[in-house]
């Protein structure tokens, strides 16, 4: 034997086989056992065509094998659909088809206009939209492009491997991935650098779980672990057709005339890593978007604001009103036509055409209702739609440049993924949030246990703090003047604090100091240093620190540079225990095939060996992991861990010593907020265990539909009479900040929902630890055992009788109608309830019969958590709401359970967490922490919907006060169709004289400054309540846009009717009235802005004077054009306006007229009925929050929603206790004589 022959023997002795390890996803099925005469029974028909030659890469290049590339695309578009598409797109908006049209018939003599008047602002609208789109789209082809030029190396025949790119790779193609890198197709595995083909697969990606899978190949390719072995491998693969179905795959293996079953655990998907494995081999089954991934991929729900749902009902009234005034003009011209045009001998009736045609006048009023349409097309603003998505593009930069919600920690920014709902962030009503690495990190840390009835652990679980904190708060007096949110969850430098009760009663809060040891926060000396083997119970404890370091799957990883090892586990409590049992210790260093190694330090520094003899992991069934070992001295031990319902049911007579204290413990660290495991071992005899394994080998290897349930059944024979040793306490932290920003949210007149898979004892005490729930908040909880709002008999009637399905749903119903009433009878105004449902009670309660009465109660109350939901009902749950209550819903989670509700909100917000990306890629914005949602909807939401607000507001008001001019002057010319401007003066109104004022106001108006919002998030009521964007609001400034036009035409009509205009005592023509009308117009609707704008930066002052700087620099380089281009306005501002004083006092005098009525309101509003921010604006001005404290307080503390949730809730809840009993202290010396 060569000796790189030897070498390979060494290192494949030197491979684990994991076929031990594990029981119930990883046994391998007899090939004998296939039935052979028809080996693809059941893989026929539909849904099962899909044929892979492997290695034959050749054979689906051509038909009928050929399969889709592995190229894969997000985009909308490509070189040959954008134009078509785009252009489809952008005229699916009712507006832009109008102006097509309007600009197609501009090409007829019937036009007003020139073509270039109705054709140039269309195209440049459009073009800039779809040049935006072309952006936005080159972005995610840029993202495609980097995932399909990754990397893998394929097998290119005669046992030889290359580089090649992932787009290239097709069906059939072997690959070889190595370690940390992503499966470029849904593979086969073949085999792995381990031996018995075993492979770690990390799937955040695909499902958000970030505990690690285990897949393992078929024993029949388990030699094909070196490049050269596939020279002469060939197979065929025959199995389903691509599906979404993540968990799912039904398939054969045929080689060498034997055919194999193939299940999931032989699958590595797309875009899944491959983790702790050096390598593995694997054939291509699906490719591109065959892949489950990618089937997986839906497209997000098209989702519009509010704002833009009402803008559509306002654009369908202007068409209303431009059909009105266009059969008014046409019956107008008709008539006149009929009537009129014979006597008018200067029109030369009897060469009229058909246009005019006094024998024709209905014809002719048809024709010239054409032509009204399109002249009076000014009353829509062509520009509104390019104007709000530049605006919403800018606002979305702003918010992803805060630096406010920039996380140091991960380094993420908050992101807006998409700008169509920017002004949607200011009118949320209800939040509903995911728990676990939303509200809390998803980071375990190990803070207390329980080891032979004994507690351990001086350090506080962050509950722990909040509580003996608020205590202190409570004893202290005066909690209103002194505290808020934030000091109570503070960190100070000291690690303790004393806080002063009552008459010499004191509190010592103890605080944990930052952990030096990321999972581990335990504090107790009586533990550490070795100092337990001075406690009377060492035997137990010992015990207990082996069950740590043994009982797992976990493999360690030294890091160099620190000299520890890390650990790879299936979950964060698992990583969290071995840190634990190291530092304890009891440091698990080494894994081999069969056993596991662990340096003891104490008493004596030794290593022990624990050979694996079984392991039974853990389930959501079973609830419970144990792994039988036999140590160093031979004696076999069976070490369990699980649920404290499950452990304490299978303990033996002899092993409940510490069962009762161990319960309280329990309790204790539960109501602190921390998760609970419980620990036992049982010692076994060579006899008890040879029978039970071969029972357990018998179930493990057997085939068919009961071979689960034959392990179960055998593994709980095993798992009974166990000797209880402890438990354990690990704390899910909440994120920094969490509670203040609920208060702040809370404060702002938000609900807040919590959704979560959680039981409901955890999330309970996640509710107090961030103020959700408190003492004083009475709870409603609805489950399907629950009996407490049924009278006595009917409670035995309940527990007497089987639970039916209609039995349960019959008592879900009755506790939500007791319960509702409950609240609707409470009369104290005080009074608060908060709602907590179960997942199973919240299947029924979300049927159609009985969903309406379950959020009529959710509505009622103060705060709502339903426990043990699915994703599904996430989804449903984020529906109703939606539905039920018709306002605004936001949904903010972290992990893939969270997407359906999070697409099914009106908004969704992703954080971006450790959970993957897939809640963020479904989301419309993302954020790397819980507290920044503070700032996304008490700042940017609320500027950003008074910004879009005041936005189209404006846009009708100003085009409605220009469009009717238009109008006026027809009807004054006898509906002549005659424009009284340039055509060159309207192309350049909507796309230059009067955009960039409106787009500086949709960007950079504040009413007040950030800071401002987070001291009154009651501001933030004006987007929930609509004040800016009601239909009051909209009459209102389309009445002032109809008054405008009104005092632009007649005011100038009547001065410039017989009014000498130039020196020589001219009259002015119609350019010259035209010219000034336009200028008037001009002047008012760029000083309605400056008068509608709270904060001017250089920039608005740039955009509102240049614009008016603007027309007049157009009309002195237009005016000296060539006649040919300018026509009658040739030289005008020079010769005619520019020197007749009546122009400029014309537009002075217009101008303000147009103005005064809307800052007489304003001004009336301020002085007599002022908005909150105008109370505000003030104080700042004048400086009274720096020089009258007491006023700044006393605004302060009524800028706030009454709420019954938060921090504030409970002050408000102490300050009334106290004020009562000071009440009855003074009646009480009110009765002494």
């Amino acid at each position: 034997m060569t000796r790189a022959g030897k070498i390979r023997d060494k290192l494949r002795r030197e491979k684990l086989r994991w076929s031990k390890l594990y029981t119930f996803n990883c046994a391998r099925a007899n090939p004998e056992l296939i039935d052979f005469a028809n080996p693809f029974n059941g893989l026929q028909g539909p849904g099962f065509s899909r044929k892979v030659q492997c290695n034959q890469p050749s054979l689906h290049r051509r038909k009928p094998l050929h399969y889709p590339s592995n190229y894969i695309s997000t985009t909308k578009y490509n070189i040959i659909t954008f134009l078509p598409k785009a252009i489809f797109e952008q005229f699916r908006r009712v507006a832009n088809l109008y102006f097509l049209l309007a600009a197609v018939l501009s090409l007829t003599p019937i036009a007003p206009f020139s073509a270039v008047s109705m054709i140039a602002p269309l195209a440049f609208v459009v073009g800039l939209s779809m040049a935006k789109e072309a952006v936005e789209d080159w972005r995610r082809f840029m993202q495609d492009m980097k995932v399909n030029k990754r990397k893998v190396s394929i097998h290119k025949g005669d046992g030889n491997f290359c580089s090649k790119k992932w787009h290239k790779i097709i069906v059939g193609d072997v690959v070889k991935v190595e370690k940390d890198q992503f499966f470029p197709a849904d593979l086969l595995l073949i085999s792995s650098s381990y031996e018995d083909g075993i492979c770690y697969v990390e799937t955040m990606n695909l499902d958000g779980e970030t505990n690690l899978k285990v897949k393992r190949a078929l024993d029949v390719t388990l030699n094909f672990d070196e490049d050269k072995t596939f020279k002469d491998f060939y197979a065929t693969i025959r199995c389903e057709d691509p599906n979404p179905s993540l968990y799912t795959f039904v398939g054969n293996l045929e080689y060498k005339k034997q055919v194999y079953s193939l299940d999931p655990n032989q699958i590595l998907l797309r875009d899944s890593k491959l983790r702790n494995t050096s390598y593995i081999y694997g054939v291509v089954i699906f490719t591109g978007h065959d892949s489950k991934v990618m089937q997986n991929s839906t497209e997000s729900p098209s989702k519009r604001s509010s704002i833009e749902k009402k803008m559509d009902y306002i654009i369908y009234i202007l068409f209303t009103l431009l059909v009105l005034i266009s059969l008014i003009s046409s019956i107008g011209f008709a008539v006149y036509t009929k009537f009129g045009m014979p006597n008018w001998w200067y029109l030369q009736p009897e060469n009229a055409s058909t246009l005019y045609n006094p024998l024709m006048p209905a014809l002719s009023g048809i024709f010239h209702l054409v032509t009204a349409l399109i002249m009076y097309g000014y009353l829509i603003p062509v520009s509104l739609y390019v104007s709000i998505e530049v605006v919403k593009v800018l606002q979305a930069m702003f918010i992803n440049q805060d630096i406010q919600m920039y996380d140091e920690d991960t380094g993420k920014p908050a992101e807006a993924r998409t700008s169509n709902l920017n002004e949607e962030l200011g009118q949320v009503d209800t939040i509903l949030s995911d728990k676990t690495g939303t509200l809390t990190c998803n980071q375990m840390d190990f803070l207390k246990c329980s080891i032979a009835g004994v507690s351990y652990g001086v350090g506080s679980s962050e509950v722990e703090i909040a509580a003996a904190k608020h205590i202190a708060s409570e004893f202290s007096g005066s909690p209103g003047h002194n505290c808020f949110p934030a000091d109570y969850w503070d960190n100070n430098e000291d690690d303790s604090s004393v806080f002063q009760l009552e008459d010499g009663i004191t509190c010592k809060v103890v605080k944990d100091p930052k952990p030096k040891i990321k999972g581990f926060s335990f504090e107790d000396d009586r533990l550490m240093q070795g100092n337990w083997v001075k406690e009377p119970t060492r035997g137990t404890l010992q015990m207990f620190f082996r069950v740590l370091a043994v009982c797992h799957t976990a493999i360690p990883e030294h890091d160099e540079e620190s000299g520890t090892f890390t650990y790879e586990a299936e979950s964060p409590d698992e990583g969290a225990f071995l840190v634990a049992a190291r530092e304890f210790g009891f440091e698990f260093f080494k894994r081999t095939q069969s056993s596991v190694f662990i340096r003891e330090s104490y008493p004596n520094p030794l290593e022990r060996e624990f050979k694996i003899l079984n392991l039974m992991e853990f389930n959501s069934k079973r609830k419970r992991m144990s792994v039988i070992v036999r140590d160093d001295s031979g004696q076999i031990i069976l070490l369990c861990k699980g649920a404290d319902s499950i452990i304490f049911d299978r303990l033996s007579k002899n092993g409940k010593m510490y069962e009762a204290d161990t319960m309280k413990h329990l309790n204790e660290f539960g109501e602190a907020g921390l998760r609970t495991l419980a620990l036992a071992y049982k010692v076994l005899d060579e006899s008890e265990y040879s029978t039970w394994n071969a029972e357990f080998l018998r179930a493990k290897t057997a085939i068919g539909p009961d071979r689960d349930a034959q392990l179960e059944r055998v593994a709980d024979m095993m798992e009974r009479e166990l000797v209880l040793i402890g438990a354990t306490a690990v704390e899910d932290k909440l994120q920094k900040g969490v509670p203040q920003c609920i208060d702040k949210l809370a404060q702002a007149g938000l609900k807040i929902w919590v959704l979560t898979g959680d039981k409901m004892e955890t999330a309970v005490n996640i509710g107090f630890a961030c103020s959700l729930l408190r003492l004083g908040l009475k709870q409603i909880s609805i489950s399907t055992m629950n009996t407490d709002f049924l009278d006595q008999d009917a409670k035995k009637a309940f527990l007497s009788c089987l639970l039916s399905e209609q039995t349960i749903k019959d008592n879900i119903l009755l506790q939500i109608t007791n319960a509702s009433r409950m609240v609707k009878l409470e009369k104290d105004p005080h009074a608060a309830f908060a709602l907590i449902i179960d997942g199973k009670a919240l299947s029924y309660a979300l049927e159609d019969d009985m969903k309406n009465h379950f959020l009529g109660l959710a509505v009622d109350c103060a705060s709502v958590i339903c426990c043990r939901v699915s994703p599904k009902q996430k989804a449903l749950v984020t529906r109703l709401v939606k539905e039920g209550t018709g306002k605004t819903t936001l949904a903010i989670g972290d992990g893939a359970n969270d997407v359906g509700m999070i697409q099914e909100a009106d908004i969704g917000v992703g954080i971006s967490g450790v959970e993957g990306m897939q809640a963020v890629m479904a989301s419309d914005f993302s954020i790397a922490q819980f507290r920044c949602l503070e700032r996304l909807l008490v700042v940017h939401g609320h500027w950003c919907y008074k910004r879009i607000a005041q936005m189209v507001c404006y846009f009708f008001y100003k085009n409605i006060a220009f469009g009717l001019t238009l109008f006026y002057f027809e009807a004054y010319t006898g509906f002549s169709g005659q424009s009284v401007y340039e055509d060159w003066y309207m192309i350049l109104f909507n796309i230059i004289l009067t955009s960039l004022p409106v787009i500086s106001l949709g960007v950079f108006e504040q009413d007040v400054s950030s800071e401002v919002c987070l001291q009154f998030p009651a501001l933030y009521q004006q987007g929930p309540k609509n004040l800016f964007f009601d239909w009051s609001r909209i009459i209102a400034w389309t009445a002032n846009g109809l008054y405008s036009s009104l005092v632009v035409f007649f005011i100038n009509i009547s001065i410039f009717y017989d009014q000498a205009f130039q020196s020589e005592g001219q009259t002015a023509d119609m350019a010259a009235m035209g010219t000034t009308m336009f200028t008037c117009i001009i002047w008012a609707v760029n000083l309605q802005i400056a008068l509608t704008m709270s904060h001017f930066t250089w920039i608005q002052h740039l955009f509102v004077w240049g614009s008016i700087s603007t027309w007049y620099l157009f009309l002195f380089g237009y005016g000296f054009m060539s006649p040919v281009i300018s026509g009658n306005a040739f030289h005008i501002l020079i010769e005619s306006l520019g020197p007749a004083p009546i122009y400029w006092i014309t537009t002075f005098l217009v101008a303000t007229a147009c103005n005064i009525p809307y800052f007489a309101h304003l001004s009336y509003q301020r002085l007599f009925h002022p908005l909150d921010h105008h109370v505000i604006q003030e104080i700042k001005y004048f400086k009274k929050d720096l020089t009258d404290e007491h006023m700044w307080t006393r605004e302060r503390s009524k800028a706030r929603q009454e709420t019954k949730i938060g921090f504030t809730a409970r002050v408000d809840a102490k300050i009334r206790q106290l004020k009562g009993k000071l009440q009855k202290k003074v009646s009480s010396l009110g009765v002494i004589p």
